[in-house]
């Protein structure tokens, strides 16, 4: 016992004066010591973690009011961030999900348009040199019997769908129009070439392509081109060319050579003083006449259809304006759109009207279109028709303008008309010429004069007479006598050069062009001419659908005549979103 409190004795014996001076001297260095946020964090942690009643959970809970702000302060900014993340990688996951869907969507569509296209589509190579063929007219049989598909192969393209460009520059239309013009791509063009007495075959299309590709070669670097005729009209006839193979600034192959041309169209706009002394719109460089006005019209409005381009419609309004205005008061055309004049000129009228009708089908509506429309099928009909077809000037008889105005008015939706039955009558022994026959009667031949002018109008003619929907017998076989001589006279008399250049696949390719015979319209020299009117006939089977099939009848004839009405332009057009 004595030893055990001897023991206890010393345990409590009192600290030494130093001693209690380290003590004290430690609790108030600790009472003042700066902890840092994650010290008193933790230190506050372990105070809670204590009973309720002891000193340790008491400072804690102290500890815990003081340091809600600082908590607050770091705790919502990190939640907040969380948040963002999380939804942010949700809308990424819904975002992706969209778009896998829609390319889905895109690649089953394209699908069915290939599987589509290709039952329609027999591929034919156009042949690389051409040969004479001499071709005897069969018997005609009915419309459902006479295609005899052609058995050359094909490995090149015809055609390339064009990819959508800029939105100001020159772009892909989102519409095709199914009114009146073919959609223009290439399983149209291989189903209207598959051969046989009603369709092209696989050399009508290597000579298109032989055109094309010389135009292409022979392009000035202004845009336009020479070869004789006026520039203006060249490059129209020349747009015309492209875009009715499907060619626009988007294409492949022809894009470049297609803008340029259209770009030369739109810098040539310029106001000068017609023959009365009024200022008028017109192009630079155009003939006095001014034929190659209406001829850039025709050429910019079709290239609105189908590019859209807004700098185009601009250039294509003013010249439509212009052609509205200046019509005769008999309801014609004359020569620099004289509206005093009342001469009534079928061949001048010919080209107002297909500028006309495609600045409407394109969705253009100048004031007063539709008054001007009837006003000259009125003309049509009461002036410049005598004697079963159509005449040069009022009131003299028949011509080869007898297929001006009988295209004219199949086109703006007439085609059924005693005027055109009888046109279509004159015409029914015609044939594709570059010569001509003279001493002929028009009813047995064309005339010397214009003979590969005429045929320009009368191929559409007897296209779209042969192949609409309840073609009579006779205008079947004239359609089909027509297109077999064509199919053997043009691609013979192509001008095949040795030169050749690389197509769409980088392969060499050859050229070609046509040259008149006669000494009108620029004769000879005039190849750019010669060559576009004869590739137009090459391409009739896909250009123009034919009128009587389609809704282009109600296209043209209805609709508001101001281009500021409220009418959509979705009830004015048959159209189909192509987006």
């Amino acid at each position: 016992m004595a030893e055990e409190f001897v023991e206890d004795e010393l345990q409590e014996a009192p600290l030494s004066a130093e001693e209690l001076f380290e003590q004290h001297k430690a609790e108030i260095e600790a009472a003042f010591e700066e902890k840092g946020f994650f010290r008193r964090m933790a230190d506050m942690l372990t105070g809670l973690s204590k009973p309720h009643s002891s000193a340790e959970f008491k400072i804690a809970k102290t500890e815990l009011q003081r340091l809600i702000a600082p908590i607050a302060a770091i705790t919502l900014p990190v939640l907040g961030v969380a948040v963002l993340i999380v939804v942010t990688a949700v809308q990424g996951q819904m975002d992706k999900k969209i778009e896998v869907e829609v390319a889905r969507a895109q690649e089953e569509e394209t699908e069915l348009e290939e599987e589509q296209e290709q039952e329609e589509i027999v591929e034919q190579t156009p042949p690389e040199e051409m040969v004479d063929v001499t071709i005897d007219t069969p018997d005609v049989t009915p419309v459902a019997d006479v295609v005899t598909p052609s058995a050359t192969p094909t490995a090149e393209p015809v055609s390339v769908k064009p990819a959508a460009q800029d939105s100001v520059a020159l772009i892909k239309s989102p519409v095709t129009m199914k009114s009146m013009t073919g959609s223009r791509t290439p399983g149209s063009i291989g189903a209207m070439t598959r051969g046989g007495n009603m369709y092209g075959d696989a050399t009508t299309e290597g000579a298109v392509l032989k055109a094309l590709r010389w135009l292409k070669k022979t392009q000035l670097p202004n845009g336009t081109w020479g070869n004789g005729g006026n520039p203006i009209s060249n490059a129209g006839l020349a747009i015309l060319a492209f875009l009715a193979h499907g060619e626009t600034p988007a294409s492949k192959e022809f894009g470049p050579t297609v803008q340029k041309a259209m770009q030369f169209l739109i810098d040539s706009l310029t106001k000068r003083k017609d023959k009365t002394g009024q200022e008028v719109v017109s192009f630079k460089e155009t003939d006095g006449n001014e034929y190659a006005t209406l001829i850039a019209t025709y050429a910019l409005c079709e290239a609105y259809g189908m590019t859209r381009n807004p700098n185009t419609k601009i250039v294509a309004m003013q010249t439509l304006q212009r052609i509205v205005d200046n019509q005769s008061p008999t309801g014609g055309w004359d020569y620099g759109m004289n509206r005093k004049s009342t001469r009534d000129d079928m061949s001048y009228a010919g080209w107002a009207l297909q500028a006309l009708k495609a600045g409407k089908m394109a969705g253009m509506h100048p004031k007063g279109l539709d008054a001007c429309i009837k006003k000259a099928i009125k003309c049509l009909k009461t002036r410049n028709f005598k004697n079963g077809g159509f005449n040069y000037t009022a009131g003299g008889g028949p011509t080869g303008l007898t297929a001006t105005g009988c295209l004219a008015m199949q086109l703006l939706g007439y085609m059924n008309e005693n005027e055109v039955k009888a046109a279509l009558d004159t015409m029914r022994a015609w044939k594709p010429s570059f010569e001509g026959t003279k001493g002929k009667k028009l009813s047995e031949a064309l005339p010397a004069a214009n003979p590969q002018y005429y045929c320009y109008y009368a191929a559409q003619c007897k296209y779209q007479a042969g192949m609409c929907q309840g073609a009579t017998p006779a205008n079947v076989k004239a359609w089909q006598d027509w297109n077999l001589a064509m199919k053997a006279l043009y691609p013979r008399t192509m001008i095949t050069l040795p030169e050749k250049i690389p197509g769409l696949d980088g392969k060499p390719r050859a050229i070609g062009y046509w040259k008149f015979k006669d000494q009108t319209c620029g004769g000879e020299k005039a190849t750019t001419m010669a060559t576009c009117l004869a590739a137009l006939q090459m391409m009739v089977y896909y250009r123009y659908l034919p009128t009587t099939q389609t809704k282009a009848a109600k296209a043209i004839t209805s609709g508001d005549e101001d281009e500021g009405s409220k009418k959509k332009q979705s009830d004015e057009l048959d159209i189909e979103v192509d987006i």
